[in-house]
C-alpha cells in the first residue's frame, strides 16, 4: 500500500517491517494485523488491515512519531 500524507509518501513496499502483531488466524473475519514500518529516511508508520468484522476492515496507514513507537509496542 502506498499513500501520501501531509506531503510525504508512505509505502509498505519500499519500507522495512520493524514489528508486527497479528490477532486471530487467517480467514478470521474478526482477525487483524498491525505492522510497524520504518521508511528509508527514518519515518515510522503503522499499517493496519483485517477481516470484515475487525477493527480494521479497510487497510490504512498511520504515521507515528519516533517518540511514540515504544509506547505503541508496549501497548500490545
Amino acid at each position: 500500500m502506498s499513500i501520501k500524507i501531509n506531503g510525504k509518501w508512505y509505502d509498505t513496499a519500499d519500507s522495512v517491517v520493524d514489528k508486527k502483531f497479528t490477532y486471530g488466524v487467517p480467514g478470521d473475519p474478526c482477525g487483524y494485523e498491525e505492522t510497524l514500518y520504518i521508511t528509508i529516511d527514518g519515518r515510522y508508520f503503522i499499517y493496519t488491515y483485517g477481516g470484515a468484522q475487525s477493527k480494521y476492515p479497510v487497510e490504512n496507514i498511520t504515521p507515528i512519531d519516533r517518540e511514540d513507537v515504544k509506547s505503541w509496542i508496549l501497548s500490545h
